[in-house]
Formats: structure tokens, C-alpha cells, sequence
């Protein structure tokens, strides 16, 4: 009997278990779940925000609502799976260095799908410099400049 190869969904590149294989994240601090779009100088991630994920146990129990520093988080770790993913970048590790003009302009919560788009600004031999923006059905939720450093 053969064995067909499982097909992709329509509409995605990386699953959660292929973007394992570029970071090292993980539960319960991969806030990434797929990716959707990626070229050289741009990709596009997904973040389903669940009512089960942690952070919601203290902020806040009452009106939970996602810390924008994870929302932060969640387009520097799309950016890397871009960098980390470009050959002579293998096996290295992406570390924040900067967060600027980071605005937040409307609350993330559980039932949210997060769309991370990350743009390259400027990328030198160990230094990048990405400009993320964070939609929630198509409203801006959160951008920020990120800074970051490749090393071993």
C-alpha cells in the first residue's frame, strides 16, 4: 500500500511543527502557529489566541487580554523564522537587541486570530532591523521596529 504524503492546507507555508525546526521556542512561549507568506524580505505569520493560552490566567482573569509585549514577541519570533530560515543562518539563534516605536492601539483577546506581518527595513551580516505590524481582522493591533542580533 503507498503511503500518500499528507497535502498542506490551501493558504499556508509552515506549520507549527516545521516553524519548531527553525526556532528554538516552545511551549508555552512559541507564539507563532503558521506561516502564511514568505519572500527574502517579508513574512506573514498567524496566532490564534485561545482562551487556554496562559498568560490569560493573570492578565487579566476577569477581562483577559493579551500583554502587547507578547504580541511583541509573537512578530520578533515571525521575523526570525524568516532570517533563521536563509541558509547561512542555520542553526544560529535570533536575539532581541532593540524594540522601538512600539503603539498599541487595540486590546487582543481570546478568539483573536492575530495576522504578523514583518518587513525587512535593513539586514547586515548579524544585525537586523524589521518593521512588525500586528492585524486583528484587518484593524492594526499593535506595530513596533525590531532590533536583533544572529549568534550562535
Amino acid at each position: 500500500m503507498e503511503h500518500k504524503k499528507e497535502a498542506k492546507p490551501k493558504g499556508f507555508l509552515l506549520d507549527s511543527e516545521q516553524i519548531k525546526k527553525i526556532l528554538p521556542h516552545r511551549f508555552p512561549f512559541l507564539l507563532v502557529d503558521r506561516i502564511i507568506e514568505m519572500s527574502e524580505h517579508r513574512v506573514v505569520g498567524i496566532k490564534n489566541v485561545s482562551v487556554n493560552d496562559y498568560f490569560f490566567q493573570g492578565h487579566f482573569p476577569q477581562k483577559p487580554v493579551m500583554p502587547g509585549v507578547l504580541i511583541v514577541e509573537a512578530l520578533a519570533q515571525t521575523g526570525g523564522v524568516m532570517m533563521l530560515s536563509r541558509s547561512e543562518n542555520h542553526q544560529k539563534l535570533a536575539y532581541l537587541v532593540a524594540v522601538n516605536e512600539a503603539r498599541f492601539r487595540r486590546m487582543v483577546i481570546p478568539g483573536d486570530q492575530l495576522r504578523l506581518e514583518v518587513d525587512v527595513i535593513k539586514m547586515k551580516s548579524k544585525i537586523g532591523l524589521v518593521k512588525g505590524v500586528a492585524l486583528v481582522d484587518g484593524e492594526e493591533a499593535c506595530s513596533a521596529e525590531i532590533m536583533f542580533t544572529l549568534g550562535e
